[in-house]
């Protein structure tokens, strides 16, 4: 766990340090006291130090983000909750903590605006100048990308508001812009000033891991503009410069060994680009958020948003990433030292997620790489938001997509999978290739299908899981099982005219006079 990532999270587990608490003494709306603030290098580097708080919030990469995800056809809420299951129906605007990602987001930005207002004119050093800078211009981009693409869009609704720094208070409640294509052009502008002022990765030193850099930088310009293709193919130009970026800077690789890239000893790696920080204090309690409820009894797992079979048949034959990315009945595993039989009692699917296993397999990871307060489930392993894996496979997305050829960099991940090369790899390739290699992490498949315009032909249909009874009392293998294919959720009905996007939280809706609900919500 380096400096940087404690930052944040433990100014959230430890609210009363001085550090923390000075900070935070802000009025309502986030603005420090002229007579105290931004007067000294150290209150440039504790304001860009306080935008590391959203790491550590559950709405925005603990649970609260994965119901997005859920709706997708990868995966089923895994345990009987009422909101969650509303959300994944489409029949609600929220779902839990889902509703923190949209004020969350706006408080980070505030804060980033404040940087960007005082910081340029202060009596500071220019290297610190620029990384504080850099900093904000990265996480303000990186806030409205978190949430545009779920509320946005380029047709009736319009994109959300761009708040700029230095309104006053009574000038905060702004309207959405005409289109979600505005959010994104903002985005890529300020993805660009953040280019130019931050350090390479290894660049800020150890001490500093966690923190945006240029080559993140360039990895989201890539998936922004990826996005923005959807509306105009010309930004499939933009997507490919920016990967090349990325692949050509030599700074990167895929590491050998999928199921390494998701263990703690791993967490900045060479295939690293940007992730969620987290600890066995705080951050994100996502691992715990997945694991099997109740820990078989050992630890408080939460149960939810567990794979389904339709995710497994995504995987061809010898796919290596099937095993370490889910946990099927029979699979074998270790939790908290000991070797175990994987089957569930209590997932809706009968199945979870792997890929985050690796802080609770060892005797001694409670208190050690797990959070000992199973009601608030950190671990010591970061949470991938984007990785290099993902810039090769955006990179072959926009090639196939404009009618050119996109093998090289797809077969690069397929290679690693152990998998054969494809030849004149296809739309579907790339779109079943992008959900394997990416299950269950940040990127998405919900807002994949949305965009590529194919969410009604998979999201409609019903999704499949098992359930699990034990031959004997500590099943041994897979034939001590009883294994029966269910339906673990009905089918629902996609609208793909209102449905493209999410309802905007209706409290956000009520605080506002000029925030306009998405048509049909």
């Amino acid at each position: 766990m380096k400096t940087v990532l404690k930052i944040g999270i433990l100014c959230l587990a430890l609210a009363g340090l001085t550090s923390c608490e000075d900070f935070l003494t802000y009025n309502k709306y986030g603005e420090p006291s002229s007579d105290r603030f931004w007067m000294t290098e150290n209150d440039a580097l504790r304001a860009a130090d306080g935008l590391y708080f959203w790491t550590g919030e559950a709405g925005v990469v603990g649970r609260g983000f994965m119901h997005y995800y859920n709706c997708s056809d990868d995966v089923v809420t895994g345990r009987t909750q009422a909101g969650c299951a509303a959300m994944k129906n489409f029949t609600a605007d929220y779902s839990r903590d889902v509703v923190d990602n949209w004020p969350k987001m706006y408080q980070l930005i505030k804060r980033c605006n404040d940087i960007i207002l005082n910081v340029p004119d202060m009596n500071i050093s220019e290297d610190t100048k620029d990384k504080v800078l850099g900093q904000a211009y990265f996480f303000r981009a990186w806030a409205y990308f978190w949430i545009a693409p779920y509320y946005g869009d380029n047709g009736e609704n319009g994109g959300i508001p761009i708040v700029e720094p230095g309104l006053a208070v009574d000038e905060l409640d702004v309207p959405r812009v005409k289109s979600v294509r505005d959010n994104y052009t903002y985005c890529i502008e300020d993805f660009e000033k953040a280019a130019a002022l931050l350090p390479d990765f290894k660049e800020w030193g150890e001490a500093d891991y966690g923190r945006p850099h240029k080559t993140a930088c360039w990895a989201y310009i890539a998936k922004v503009a990826l996005f923005d293709a959807q509306y105009d193919a010309s930004s499939y130009a933009t997507t490919i410069e920016y990967c090349d970026k990325v692949i050509n800077s030599g700074k990167n690789r895929l590491l050998d060994n999928f199921a390494d890239v998701f263990k703690i000893e791993n967490n900045y790696s060479d295939e690293y680009i940007f992730s969620s920080p987290s600890s066995e204090v705080a951050g994100s309690f996502l691992p715990g958020a997945l694991l099997e409820n109740k820990g078989w009894g050992q630890y408080n797992g939460w149960g939810y948003f567990t794979p389904t079979i339709e995710l497994v048949e995504a995987f061809e034959v010898g796919d290596k990433r099937l095993p370490a990315t889910i946990l099927q009945p029979g699979d074998k595993f270790f939790f908290l030292g000991q070797e175990k039989v994987y089957y569930s009692n209590e997932s809706l699917s009968g199945m979870q997620f792997n890929k985050y296993m690796d802080p609770f397999k060892a005797a001694d990871a409670i208190g050690t790489t797990v959070n000992p307060n199973g009601d608030n489930p950190t671990t010591s392993l970061n949470i991938p938001l984007i990785r290099y894996a993902e810039v090769l496979l955006m990179k072959a997305e926009a090639l196939i997509w404009q009618g050119q050829n996109g093998d090289a960099s797809l077969n690069e991940v397929r290679k690693r999978a152990g998998l054969s090369p494809k030849q004149n790899a296809t739309k579907e390739d790339l779109m079943n290739e992008r959900r394997c290699e990416l299950a269950g992490e940040f990127s998405n498949r919900m807002l994949d299908l949305i965009r590529w315009g194919v969410a009604k032909n998979y999201v409609e249909k019903p999704l499949h899981g098992y359930s699990v009874k034990a031959k004997i009392p500590v099943p041994q293998s897979k034939d001590d099982l009883e294994i029966t294919e269910i339906e673990a959720w009905p089918s629902r009905t996609f609208n793909a005219s209102v449905n493209h996007v999410f309802p905007i939280p209706t409290n956000e809706i009520s605080k506002s006079k000029n925030l306009i609900q998405n048509k049909g919500y």
